[in-house]
Protein backbone atom coordinates (compact mmCIF):
# COMPACT_ATOMS: atom_id res chain seq x y z
CA UNK A 1 0.00 0.00 0.00
CA UNK A 2 2.66 2.24 0.76
CA UNK A 3 4.64 1.96 -2.65
CA UNK A 4 1.07 2.38 -4.26
CA UNK A 5 0.35 5.46 -2.27
CA UNK A 6 3.80 6.89 -3.28
CA UNK A 7 2.92 6.38 -6.62
CA UNK A 8 -0.01 8.34 -6.29
CA UNK A 9 1.56 10.97 -5.02
CA UNK A 10 4.30 10.90 -7.58
CA UNK A 11 1.80 11.01 -10.16
CA UNK A 12 -1.04 13.74 -8.89
CA UNK A 13 1.28 16.93 -10.15
CA UNK A 14 0.98 15.71 -13.74
CA UNK A 15 -2.66 14.92 -13.38
CA UNK A 16 -3.42 18.31 -11.86
CA UNK A 17 -0.77 19.73 -15.04
CA UNK A 18 -2.83 17.56 -17.46
CA UNK A 19 -6.29 18.62 -15.87
CA UNK A 20 -5.49 22.33 -15.93
CA UNK A 21 -4.35 22.79 -19.74
CA UNK A 22 -7.35 20.51 -20.78
CA UNK A 23 -9.78 23.09 -19.12
CA UNK A 24 -7.81 26.31 -20.35
CA UNK A 25 -8.05 24.49 -23.91
CA UNK A 26 -11.79 23.58 -23.82
CA UNK A 27 -12.37 27.65 -22.05
CA UNK A 28 -10.24 28.84 -25.06
CA UNK A 29 -11.87 26.93 -28.29
CA UNK A 30 -15.12 27.80 -26.49
CA UNK A 31 -14.80 31.21 -26.20
CA UNK A 32 -13.84 31.53 -30.07
CA UNK A 33 -17.07 29.59 -31.02
CA UNK A 34 -18.62 32.41 -28.62
CA UNK A 35 -17.10 34.99 -30.55
CA UNK A 36 -17.65 33.77 -33.71
CA UNK A 37 -21.49 32.70 -32.70
CA UNK A 38 -22.20 36.25 -31.63
CA UNK A 39 -20.30 37.39 -35.49
CA UNK A 40 -22.51 34.80 -37.46
CA UNK A 41 -25.67 35.95 -35.54
CA UNK A 42 -25.12 39.76 -36.29
CA UNK A 43 -24.14 39.11 -40.06
CA UNK A 44 -26.89 36.98 -41.46
CA UNK A 45 -26.24 36.50 -45.51
CA UNK A 46 -26.58 39.16 -48.07
CA UNK A 47 -26.86 37.09 -50.98
CA UNK A 48 -29.26 35.06 -52.01
CA UNK A 49 -28.76 31.31 -53.06
CA UNK A 50 -30.02 28.10 -54.90
CA UNK A 51 -30.70 26.19 -51.60
CA UNK A 52 -30.60 26.33 -47.29
CA UNK A 53 -29.05 23.34 -46.37
CA UNK A 54 -29.96 22.58 -42.69
CA UNK A 55 -27.33 20.71 -40.87
CA UNK A 56 -29.51 18.11 -38.34
CA UNK A 57 -29.36 17.70 -34.96
CA UNK A 58 -31.44 15.48 -32.19
CA UNK A 59 -34.71 14.61 -33.11
CA UNK A 60 -37.00 14.35 -30.50
CA UNK A 61 -36.22 16.10 -26.77
CA UNK A 62 -38.62 14.82 -24.25
CA UNK A 63 -41.25 13.39 -26.71
CA UNK A 64 -41.31 16.47 -28.40
CA UNK A 65 -39.37 17.77 -31.94
CA UNK A 66 -36.18 18.81 -30.37
CA UNK A 67 -36.51 22.89 -30.34
CA UNK A 68 -32.92 23.14 -31.47
CA UNK A 69 -33.65 21.15 -34.68
CA UNK A 70 -37.07 22.84 -35.59
CA UNK A 71 -35.41 26.06 -34.92
CA UNK A 72 -32.88 25.45 -37.77
CA UNK A 73 -35.95 24.91 -40.14
CA UNK A 74 -37.70 27.66 -39.22
CA UNK A 75 -34.32 29.83 -39.98
CA UNK A 76 -34.61 28.02 -43.32
CA UNK A 77 -38.37 29.26 -43.82
CA UNK A 78 -37.39 32.19 -43.29
CA UNK A 79 -34.71 32.75 -45.59
CA UNK A 80 -37.22 31.35 -48.50
CA UNK A 81 -40.18 33.49 -47.37
CA UNK A 82 -37.86 36.35 -47.45
CA UNK A 83 -36.88 35.25 -51.28
CA UNK A 84 -33.08 34.45 -49.99
CA UNK A 85 -33.67 30.88 -51.00
CA UNK A 86 -35.19 28.78 -53.62
CA UNK A 87 -35.39 25.44 -51.82
CA UNK A 88 -34.53 23.79 -48.89
CA UNK A 89 -31.92 21.03 -48.11
CA UNK A 90 -32.55 18.72 -45.00
CA UNK A 91 -29.56 16.66 -43.96
CA UNK A 92 -29.43 14.11 -41.07
CA UNK A 93 -30.18 10.66 -40.54
CA UNK A 94 -31.15 8.00 -37.74
CA UNK A 95 -31.00 9.72 -34.40
CA UNK A 96 -29.34 6.92 -32.43
CA UNK A 97 -30.93 8.30 -29.19
CA UNK A 98 -34.73 7.89 -30.28
CA UNK A 99 -34.09 5.87 -34.29
CA UNK A 100 -35.90 8.69 -35.64
CA UNK A 101 -34.61 10.34 -38.98
CA UNK A 102 -33.27 13.71 -38.59
CA UNK A 103 -34.45 15.09 -42.19
CA UNK A 104 -37.94 13.31 -42.20
CA UNK A 105 -38.41 15.23 -38.73
CA UNK A 106 -37.29 18.51 -40.40
CA UNK A 107 -39.62 17.82 -43.33
CA UNK A 108 -42.66 17.38 -41.08
CA UNK A 109 -41.90 20.48 -39.06
CA UNK A 110 -41.43 22.29 -42.66
CA UNK A 111 -44.73 21.45 -43.80
CA UNK A 112 -46.50 22.00 -40.49
CA UNK A 113 -45.42 25.12 -40.34
CA UNK A 114 -46.67 25.80 -43.74
CA UNK A 115 -43.61 25.77 -45.70
CA UNK A 116 -45.28 24.73 -49.93
CA UNK A 117 -41.85 25.27 -51.63
CA UNK A 118 -39.30 22.29 -52.83
CA UNK A 119 -37.16 20.21 -50.02
CA UNK A 120 -34.37 17.98 -50.77
CA UNK A 121 -33.92 14.98 -48.24
CA UNK A 122 -30.51 13.50 -46.89
CA UNK A 123 -31.48 10.93 -44.58
CA UNK A 124 -28.07 8.83 -44.00
CA UNK A 125 -25.86 11.03 -42.56
CA UNK A 126 -24.63 10.87 -39.01
CA UNK A 127 -22.21 13.58 -38.51
CA UNK A 128 -21.44 17.78 -39.42
CA UNK A 129 -18.96 15.94 -41.93
CA UNK A 130 -20.95 13.18 -43.20
CA UNK A 131 -23.76 16.19 -43.43
CA UNK A 132 -21.75 18.14 -45.95
CA UNK A 133 -20.30 15.27 -48.08
CA UNK A 134 -23.62 13.43 -48.44
CA UNK A 135 -25.46 16.24 -49.40
CA UNK A 136 -23.12 17.61 -52.11
CA UNK A 137 -24.30 15.17 -55.02
CA UNK A 138 -27.44 15.32 -54.38
CA UNK A 139 -27.08 19.62 -54.40
CA UNK A 140 -25.07 19.05 -57.97
CA UNK A 141 -27.20 16.54 -59.05
CA UNK A 142 -30.18 19.84 -58.46
CA UNK A 143 -28.31 21.87 -60.26
CA UNK A 144 -27.57 23.97 -57.49
CA UNK A 145 -24.47 26.30 -57.28
CA UNK A 146 -25.11 28.53 -54.29
CA UNK A 147 -25.76 26.90 -50.92
CA UNK A 148 -26.85 28.61 -47.43
CA UNK A 149 -25.96 26.16 -44.46
CA UNK A 150 -28.13 26.75 -41.63
CA UNK A 151 -27.06 26.06 -38.28
CA UNK A 152 -27.39 26.91 -34.25
CA UNK A 153 -24.82 29.98 -33.84
CA UNK A 154 -22.09 27.82 -31.78
CA UNK A 155 -22.22 25.21 -34.30
CA UNK A 156 -21.02 27.76 -37.09
CA UNK A 157 -17.01 27.58 -36.70
CA UNK A 158 -16.65 24.17 -36.54
CA UNK A 159 -19.29 23.94 -39.95
CA UNK A 160 -17.15 26.85 -41.70
CA UNK A 161 -13.84 24.34 -41.35
CA UNK A 162 -15.21 21.59 -42.54
CA UNK A 163 -16.52 23.32 -45.12
CA UNK A 164 -13.38 24.31 -45.96
CA UNK A 165 -11.12 20.96 -45.24
CA UNK A 166 -13.81 18.75 -47.18
CA UNK A 167 -13.61 21.11 -50.31
CA UNK A 168 -17.54 21.90 -50.29
CA UNK A 169 -16.59 25.47 -51.08
CA UNK A 170 -15.10 24.51 -54.36
CA UNK A 171 -18.44 22.69 -55.44
CA UNK A 172 -20.49 25.66 -54.54
CA UNK A 173 -20.54 29.38 -53.44
CA UNK A 174 -21.44 29.23 -49.77
CA UNK A 175 -22.66 31.27 -47.07
CA UNK A 176 -23.52 30.84 -43.01
CA UNK A 177 -27.03 31.66 -41.02
CA UNK A 178 -26.94 31.55 -37.74
CA UNK A 179 -30.13 29.82 -36.44
CA UNK A 180 -31.55 32.06 -33.06
CA UNK A 181 -33.63 29.05 -31.90
CA UNK A 182 -35.20 28.92 -28.27
CA UNK A 183 -32.41 26.68 -27.05
CA UNK A 184 -30.00 29.30 -27.99
CA UNK A 185 -31.53 32.31 -27.05
CA UNK A 186 -32.55 30.30 -23.16
CA UNK A 187 -28.93 28.95 -23.10
CA UNK A 188 -26.42 30.68 -25.13
CA UNK A 189 -23.65 28.45 -24.10
CA UNK A 190 -24.26 26.57 -21.44
CA UNK A 191 -26.99 24.25 -23.18
CA UNK A 192 -25.51 20.75 -23.77
CA UNK A 193 -24.98 20.70 -27.61
CA UNK A 194 -22.50 24.17 -27.31
CA UNK A 195 -20.76 22.76 -23.66
CA UNK A 196 -20.17 19.46 -26.09
CA UNK A 197 -18.95 21.44 -29.04
CA UNK A 198 -15.09 22.36 -27.95
CA UNK A 199 -14.80 18.88 -27.34
CA UNK A 200 -15.88 18.30 -30.90
CA UNK A 201 -13.77 20.61 -32.21
CA UNK A 202 -10.88 18.50 -30.61
CA UNK A 203 -11.97 15.45 -31.84
CA UNK A 204 -12.35 16.71 -35.53
CA UNK A 205 -9.16 18.33 -35.86
CA UNK A 206 -7.35 15.11 -34.07
CA UNK A 207 -9.09 13.04 -36.70
CA UNK A 208 -7.37 15.77 -39.70
CA UNK A 209 -10.87 17.08 -40.61
CA UNK A 210 -10.33 20.72 -39.57
CA UNK A 211 -8.92 23.11 -41.66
Amino acid sequence: MSGQRRSWRAARPVLWTVLVAGTLVYLAIAAVVWRHAAEALAHPPEQPADAALILGNRAYLKGKPNPCLTGRVDTGIALANAGRVKQLVLSGGVDKEDGRIEAEVMERHARAEGYAGPLLLEPASTSTRLNLAMSSPMLKAAGVRSVIVVSEPYHLWRVERLVRASGFDKEFDVQYAAADTSCWRRWGMVFKGALREPLAVVNNAFNGYLH
